[in-house]
């Protein structure tokens, strides 16, 4: 085999040499290699010269880029040898000094950002040959992992990361000017470039004293004057001093939404609603939620509601949402039918933007109508009235303030905290980390809290609509997958579910939410351990069953039949980190919402995606208004179907003939 400890310049100028996993090879056979070689993140090469390069980080297809010198037929080189193993696990580096020189080559031609990429590549090459198992030996880098704000725990010593790789992503953040994205977005600036607007869901909880401006305006004060708005409302409408048609008081809510208008404020509601204050504070009281315009959705929603009693809130900024209207439209009709014409008034209201459709619905636009401003996009709308408004009717307002207090205290430490303390940036950063760098496409997210129920479902559009994107913010093509597929169930439900493909099969990075008070305490007598102990045990166990695994040897010693030893061992080294809160209360509710929001701009600003827009919605939505006409005319007119391929063609001419 050739000594690759060769002078850096006789590499570059003679042999074939991939200087990011030397290997000595054509680049035919490198392309070959690739499938055996993924470590590989090979940078181009023109003239001799190492290059800046855009493209390559993280997409295996971008490794046969690398331009490899002048082919040695001399030379004998042995392509299945791994990389170089640097210090991972106690053992000496490899710093020979040409390799020094070749990086050194590589900075002086590459942008800091390009620079900070291949460098975590490195790291995550040297990942190759370590486990999990070995890392959580070392105490010191255990504790070094860790990092609490208030009655919050991050505990990321599970991931599959080195402390130099860990610091290596904070210079990823400073090449990409992290901490300046921050402060752009949460002072105004307009971020959401293809929109041309601000995205400003921290003011939506800030404090009225605040000045953010948006185009030289303060909007602060407007945020105010309708969170004092909806304090009024639903104050009166508690208090049954705005009652019915009937004179009735109205104790059920029924708020009617899609998208953000539903999984933010249903996965709040969901998480406070077993919490003592909330609880006590919704005595006697309903709230439903309405968002799939399947039939059988709108008869759940409404089951058992009582239209003399029931409150009909209509979320949507433009007042046009097919699906939403079409609800809306629905549960008119229903109050109609009970009440007559004229209890419409008496028993819907709107968070809109869209005062003439409003008043045209039937609904006091002046009295009834909550607005919010376009710089809310709807995934982060929650804070607004989108969220606020049927929240406070079922809680009060006070519940729902302490929960915006939380969102705000959440903001204030994404703004000012370290990155080493930083809960939402070290969240982002592992994101990036496991997604760009290792590879994986998927993330769990299992909440050990019954209550947390709805928070995957929200985490799913939150990060999916945001950064499921194939652009950068310019409008270039990206050379990797940003945005992991989301996905994930309360635990202990999900063991019994999917985790078996999570320990021996995919390799699924997983984010561990644990809870140390449960809301509703249950203590059996004669029992060992408490409900919420049983809980937490499983909790406590599945991160570590995942990262150290159990090895064939351990299975023979436990006296495992041979032939099962391959069927009971777990390979373990799956990445993971555990997010522990003390008592899930609505201040930690509103931290924890605020938490998952900044997560996903935070990578999206290292990506240099636009995670406040979502173009990626749009084009179903016009193919959805065509097929809608022409069933339209198929029934009405006896038209023809035209326009479509011949799959859809026949499944809906089947459709409309069975329907």
């Amino acid at each position: 085999m050739t000594d690759f400890n060769t002078n850096t310049a006789d590499r570059i100028k003679g042999t074939s040499v991939c200087f990011s996993c030397s290997s000595g090879v054509s680049l035919h056979s490198h392309r070959t290699e690739l499938t055996s070689r993924p470590w590989c993140t090979a940078l181009p090469l023109k003239n001799g010269v190492f290059t800046k390069t855009s493209k390559g980080f993280g997409d295996k297809s971008s490794v046969p880029r690398a331009v490899l010198q002048h082919n040695r037929p001399d030379s004998k080189f042995n392509v299945n040898s791994p990389p170089p193993n640097p210090a991972v696990r106690g053992s000496a580096p490899h710093t020979d000094p040409d390799d020094s020189l070749a990086q050194d080559a590589m900075a002086e031609n590459m942008s800091p950002r390009d620079s900070a990429f291949a460098t975590l590549h490195k790291h995550a090459s040297d990942m190759e040959d370590v486990h999990l198992r070995d890392l959580l030996q070392d105490s010191e880098r255990v504790r070094e992992m860790r990092a609490r704000h208030g009655d919050f725990v991050l505990d990321y010593s599970r991931q599959r990361l080195t402390i130099p790789a860990r610091d290596s992503l904070f210079k990823l953040a400073d090449a990409c000017d992290l901490s300046g994205r921050i402060a752009a977005q949460c002072t105004g600036e307009k971020v959401n470039k293809t929109e041309d607007r601000a995205a400003l869901h921290v003011a939506l909880r800030s404090e009225r004293e605040a000045v953010i401006e948006v185009d030289g305006v303060n909007v602060v004060p407007s945020v105010h004057v309708i969170l004092d708005k909806i304090r009024v409302f639903s104050d009166d409408v508690r208090l049954g001093k705005f009652v019915g048609a009937t004179g009735r008081k109205l104790t059920s809510v029924l708020a009617i939404g899609i998208g953000g208008s539903y999984l933010g404020p249903r996965f709040v509601a969901e998480a406070m609603r077993m919490h003592p204050t909330a609880y006590d504070a919704a005595a006697g009281r309903k709230l439903r939620f309405l968002a799939n315009v399947d039939p059988v959705d709108v008869e759940i929603a409404r089951e058992g509601l009582d239209p003399s009693e029931t409150l009909v809130v209509i979320v949507s900024k433009s007042f046009a949402t097919p699906e939403t209207m079409l609800n809306a439209r629905t549960m008119r009709q229903w109050i109609v039918d009970a009440l007559g014409e004229d209890a419409v008034a008496q028993h819907m209201v709107a968070v809109s933007t869209n005062v003439k459709g409003v008043m045209e619905f039937g609904i006091d636009a002046v009295k009834n109508m909550f607005r919010f401003s376009d710089w809310v996009g709807g995934r982060y709308s929650v804070c607004s009235a989108v969220g606020v408004l049927p929240l406070a009717l079922h809680y009060g307002f006070d519940v729902v303030q302490e929960f915006l207090a939380g969102a705000r205290n959440m903001d204030e430490h994404y703004m000012t905290a370290p990155y080493e303390k930083n809960l939402p940036v070290l969240m982002g950063l592992l994101g990036v980390w496991n997604s760009t760098f290792l590879g994986y496409s998927n993330r769990a997210l299992l909440p050990y809290q019954q209550a947390l129920v709805s928070l995957a479902p929200h985490v799913q559009q939150v990060d999916m609509e945001s950064n499921g994107k194939g652009v950068r913010a310019d409008g270039t093509k990206l050379d990797f997958p940003a945005g992991p597929i989301n996905f994930g169930e309360p635990g202990t439900n999900g063991q019994h579910s999917f985790y078996q493909l999570l320990h021996q099969g995919r390799v699924v990075p997983c984010d561990f939410v644990g809870v140390i008070k449960s809301q509703k305490p249950i203590d059996v007598p004669g029992e060992d351990v408490t409900n919420h102990d049983e809980l937490m045990c499983n909790f406590f166990a599945q991160p570590d069953a995942l990262a150290v695994g159990k090895t064939a040897e351990q299975c023979r010693a436990q006296g495992v039949p041979e032939e099962l030893v391959p069927h009971m061992t777990f390979p373990g080294n799956r990445p993971s980190s555990s997010l522990m809160i003390k008592e899930l209360s609505p201040f930690a509710v509103g931290q924890l919402l605020a938490l998952f929001e900044h997560r996903t701009a935070v990578e999206g600003f290292i990506w240099d995606i636009n995670s406040f827009d979502q173009w990626g919605v749009e084009l179903g939505k016009v193919l959805a208004k065509n097929v809608r006409e022409q069933i339209v005319a198929v029934r009405n007119d006896g038209a023809n179907l035209n326009g479509f391929n011949a799959s859809t063609n026949d499944l809906l001419s089947e459709y409309l003939e069975n329907a």
